[in-house]
Formats: structure tokens, C-alpha cells, sequence
């Protein structure tokens, strides 16, 4: 007999988790998104963690594996006869100030390097040589190359993945979901009853679990980037890590992506802050100088999730096996956040992972709140 599994939340998280588990189980899956604020639509992404200075070791080893997982979601998206994929491996710079710093990164960078197949080559940019890599760059920070770098588009990624689930079966519902007590989701005056459910509905996810009586460990961020069309030929740039939080992303036919901002205490707030885009505008003018000649041509806000910790969870909840989690994956969901969606699929299976999710349980992040005996 057919399981009746939902999936709450059709970001990068649900959407993949929606897309292997229609490929893999015979299950009658559902998946329900209200299209409001999902982070993944609204971003774009440089996918290089082994550049990245946090301390977090946890951290790192998730988002390490989430890297080197893009080969295989590619791989699995070719066999069902996607051809323009919305990841492209060419490579990444990290901007650093001082030379010494730069030079700091290469070392970090080059010890990783050894357990890191994907990061691909490594090479040290003074300067006055990131001109040969980048026409239009100007400025004094040096950098360094990782040529495994790799650049995402969010938004194609989704609809890759959701279209996909359809083909295999799969059903999506537009509409704002809630659970009851009674085991069941309201969505759209339905009521949905469901053998198993994955909520990856990021920073919502508090008020999914409220009505059943969680407290969770989630905050709202606020991110917002934007799109220059420029006559750039940007086809095969590396994506650029400034000295700070703006990225800049070259994609096809002189677009170039660039941010994003990290607003907290924002709540769920969607406008756009034309002070904070003209702030990043600037900075990204400082290393190309003219970028000034171009307008924004769009804008694009989403809402991350962040624990306070940092770092995210992914899993079971002890008390409810019917329920699986995935929240707190913040500024880098579009590196870590396909690998946990496949990660869940292959627990709910029950097949081998591989790889040890205990750092990320949710457990320390959802507790159960005492009902009062008045």
C-alpha cells in the first residue's frame, strides 16, 4: 500500500527531497509551497565553502559534503534529460586586503585542498594579475583562485527540480499549509492526511510547530541582491567573494548578480531597502569601476532561516517519528541545503547515509513546551 508522504516548504531543501524521493519510492508524495519569501528563488549562489574562514568545523564538513554533492544532483538531473543546468563549475575568487591575508587563505585553502577533490585547482592572484582573469576589475586585493568554484542559479534549480517531481508523479499544491493535532494538514479548505511529513519550510518553520506545541529555535533574515545587464563578457568569469559579504555573480550574456545583504530583526519584511542596494551597488562599483555606467534591472528579496548557533539541523523528531525537519541553514542553504534534502530522503528509506548526522539533530533546536496543568 502506497504511503501518503508531504513535504511542506518547495525551496532547495523540500524541492529536493520532493525530487528523490518521487524517483526513488512508489510513495504518493505531496508537495505544498506558498511561494512566499522562499529564499532559494529569490538567491543566487557562489558554491565554494572550502574558501571559507569560519571555525565551525561542523559547518565545514556539511557544507563541504553539500558542495561536492552538486556533482551528483547534476549527474541524476542529466539522466532525466535536463541539458541547461542551473550549475556551472567555473570557478571562484576570494578577496582579501592584504597580502598577507591573501596569503593566510592559500595555506588554509591548500591543507583542505587534500580531502577536497571538487575544490579543484589553486592558484594565488596578486592584484595586478586578477586584470588577465576579469578585464573590467580594478582595485589593489589580491586573491585566491579555487577552479572548482561553482556558481547557482536558485530559481532554476527549483523549477528544475519541481518539474521533475511532476513527471515522476509527484503533486503540488499552491497554498499556505498547517498541521493540526490530529495528524492531518490544512491547505486551501483540504484537509490532507499523511503517513510521514517533511517540513523544510525554513524560517516559517515556528509556526508549523507551534500549534502542536514545539518551541523552535529559529530566527527570520532579511537578504535582498540585485541584476546588472551589462555588455560584459562574463560567460566564463569566476565568481567574485569581496572582502566582506557582497559576492559577485558573472553569469551568461553580461549578467552580473550581485549581493546579498544579511538584515536581521527585519522579520518577515519583503520590500526593497534602496539604501542598502545602492550601498552594495557601490562597493561592487569600487572593484568595477564601470559598473557605474549600467542600471539595476531587478531586484530580489528572500527570507533566510538562521539558529542561534548557526548552524543548521536536519532530521527526525524524537517524539514523532512521522515528522522530519530541515531549518537554519542561512546564507549558505543553496551550498548544504540539496544534501540535506537528499540526506532526509535516504533516512526516510531507510538507506545508508554515509555520513554522520548527529551534529545536526534537531533536537537541541526543537523542544517540546510543558502544557500547563491549570
Amino acid at each position: 500500500m502506497k504511503k501518503e508522504i508531504i513535504i511542506i516548504g518547495g525551496g532547495i531543501v523540500g524541492s529536493t527531497a520532493a525530487f528523490y524521493l518521487s524517483r526513488e519510492s512508489k510513495d504518493h508524495i505531496t508537495l505544498i509551497d506558498s511561494g512566499n519569501g522562499t529564499a532559494t528563488r529569490a538567491a543566487a549562489g557562489i558554491i565554494c565553502p572550502w574558501l571559507s574562514q569560519r571555525r565551525n568545523m561542523d559547518w565545514y564538513r556539511l557544507t563541504s559534503q553539500g558542495a561536492s554533492f552538486y556533482q551528483t544532483l547534476m549527474n541524476d538531473l542529466k539522466k532525466a534529460n535536463l541539458s541547461d543546468l542551473p550549475y556551472q563549475q567555473k570557478g571562484t575568487l576570494v578577496f582579501k586586503n592584504k597580502v598577507r591575508l591573501v596569503e593566510k587563505l592559500y595555506h588554509i585553502a591548500k591543507e583542505r585542498q587534500k580531502n577536497a577533490e571538487m575544490m579543484g585547482d589553486l592558484s594565488l592572484y596578486p592584484s595586478q594579475e586578477i586584470h588577465d582573469l576579469i578585464p573590467q576589475l580594478e582595485g589593489d586585493q589580491g586573491a585566491v583562485l579555487a577552479t572548482g568554484g561553482g556558481r547557482l542559479d536558485g530559481a532554476a534549480l527549483l523549477d528544475a527540480l519541481q518539474d521533475q517531481f511532476v513527471k515522476n508523479g509527484g503533486t503540488i499544491i499552491k497554498g499556505q499549509a498547517s498541521l493540526t493535532k490530529k495528524e492531518t494538514v490544512q491547505v486551501n479548505q483540504q484537509e490532507l492526511d499523511y503517513d510521514q511529513i517533511i517540513l523544510a519550510s525554513g524560517a516559517w518553520l515556528p509556526q508549523l510547530l507551534g500549534p502542536l506545541g514545539y518551541q523552535v529555535d529559529i530566527s527570520p533574515q532579511k537578504g535582498q541582491l540585485f541584476e546588472v545587464q551589462t555588455d560584459f563578457q562574463t560567460d566564463n568569469w569566476p565568481g567574485c567573494m569581496l572582502h566582506g559579504e557582497i559576492d559577485i555573480l558573472p553569469f551568461e550574456k553580461g549578467k552580473l548578480v550581485i549581493g546579498a545583504s544579511h538584515e536581521n530583526k527585519k522579520g518577515f519584511d519583503l520590500s526593497i531597502d534602496e539604501a542598502i542596494i545602492t550601498k552594495m551597488k557601490e562597493t561592487a562599483t569600487s572593484l568595477i569601476p564601470s559598473l557605474a555606467n549600467y542600471s539595476i534591472s531587478k531586484v530580489r528579496v528572500g527570507t533566510r532561516a538562521y539558529t542561534s548557533d548557526f548552524l543548521p539541523f536536519y532530521g527526525n523528531l524524537k517524539d514523532n517519528p512521522k515528522i522530519w525537519v530541515a531549518s537554519g541553514l542561512g546564507s549558505s542553504g543553496l551550498t548544504s541545503g540539496p544534501f540535506i534534502g537528499w540526506q532526509l530522503t535516504k533516512e526516510m528509506l531507510g538507506q545508508n547515509l554515509n555520513f554522520d548526522p548527529s551534529p545536526y539533530s534537531p533536537e537541541q533546536y526543537i523542544k517540546k513546551i510543558e502544557e500547563s496543568s491549570d
